[in-house]
């Protein structure tokens, strides 16, 4: 009997050998197999969100997918996974996660946002944000993202949950009224010189959203702003050629009633001269989107900000590869991705790693689209 499991596991063996062998010389070939336009080539940024590990636990090297950057939440690095990556020639960049509110909130209430009925915000679907204008949060915040970049010799720092308490990533996105927290009535009043009266949280708010309106989305639009102007700072300090990246909302400015400025907090205008690269997260099915929305919210995007090639700030869209809420099929991961570098993009990125490398034609489709634009 043991004769026979031995025989057994031999067999196993030889067979994930073979495959992860044929495996390599199908991406292999995929270098010389490419179609893309020549208007597609050399894409600055062939990148992947995720750890890298699904990938090499299939005997994949990065580089023979063609990628080369690897965008990664901080929690996830670890000096084995930052040094190979480094090590095969590939750039790392880390996610941020800036106003998550998570697993902070819950013990310093203080830094709860607060809806404009006065109550304690509940959790927008998995989402849960924070006060932005809490000093002890910032200061947690800053603490974190400077012994981050004390560890490890990064690329560049990502932003992610750059805005006030919501969620966007849904077909119907939850987007309440915040902050109302007696520290940003105070700190709305000292930087506009608005004074709001009222006895309650819900009458200063009805105040506000009735009276100073523009004001008050102005003022929240410059907090968000000022985060990133303070992150910058302290990413540039410790290494000028790190590059400050955001993901962010891809909405266009007026779907959802304007709600990327007006909820959200995300002025364009204000954040292009303070951003490197804007990675927008155009999760087509997540958001209950066409894949053609993907192609067109990058032209549009990049005639919004007038990006030109070659200067700064640059667009990396994020695609969708995992599957939900639907089975994605290989063709229509294929299609986004080639839609995420589009018009003046000079990079892209799919949301997950996993998600590619557990889909052998998925891997197979991205290791061809990359070939097209190595340089």
């Amino acid at each position: 009997m043991r004769k026979r499991l031995n025989a057994i596991s031999s067999v196993n063996l030889l067979t994930q050998l073979l495959s992860s062998v044929i495996m390599v010389a199908s991406l292999a070939g995929c270098r010389s197999s490419s179609t893309v336009s020549q208007t597609e080539n050399n894409k600055e940024i062939r990148g992947i969100y995720g750890s890298p590990v699904p990938l090499w636990e299939k005997g994949l090297n990065l580089d023979e997918l063609n990628v080369n950057a690897v965008f990664m939440n901080w929690h996830s690095l670890d000096k084995t996974i930052f040094d190979r990556i480094q090590s095969d020639g590939i750039k790392v960049f880390a996610e941020f996660p800036l106003l998550n509110g998570k697993g902070y909130v819950e013990n310093h209430p203080e830094a709860w946002a607060v809806d404009n009925h006065g109550e304690k915000v509940e959790y927008a679907s998995w989402f849960m944000g924070v006060c932005p204008t809490d000093k002890g949060f910032r200061d947690f915040r800053i603490k974190e993202l400077k012994e981050l970049l004390s560890e490890y010799d990064l690329d560049g720092v990502w932003l992610d949950y750059l805005h006030w308490h919501a969620q966007f990533e849904e077909p119907e996105p939850i987007l309440p009224e915040t902050c109302f927290c007696d520290n940003c009535l105070r700190t709305f009043e000292e930087m506009t010189g608005i004074s709001v009266d009222g006895k309650s949280t819900s009458e200063r708010s009805e105040r506000i959203l009735e009276q100073h309106d523009a004001a008050w989305r102005a003022w929240r639009c410059e907090i968000i702003a000022g985060w990133v102007k303070e992150m910058r700072r302290i990413v540039k300090e410790t290494n000028p050629d790190a590059l400050l990246g955001i993901y962010h909302c891809p909405w266009d400015d007026v779907e959802f009633d304007s709600a990327r400025i007006r909820i959200l907090g995300l002025d364009y205008d204000l954040l292009r001269d303070i951003t490197d690269v804007f990675s927008p997260m155009v999760y087509h099915g997540r958001m209950g989107r066409k894949p053609e929305w993907v192609k067109e919210n990058t032209e549009w995007f990049c005639s919004r900000l007038k990006i030109e090639a070659g200067i700064y700030p640059k667009v990396w869209p994020i695609v969708q590869a995992y599957n939900d809420p639907y089975i994605m099929e290989a063709d229509e991961f294929e299609y986004v991705l080639r839609s995420g570098a589009g018009s003046e993009a000079s990079g892209v990125m799919m949301f997950t790693t996993r998600a590619v490398a557990d889909d052998t034609l998925k891997t197979e489709r991205m290791a061809g689209v990359y070939s097209g634009w190595t340089n």
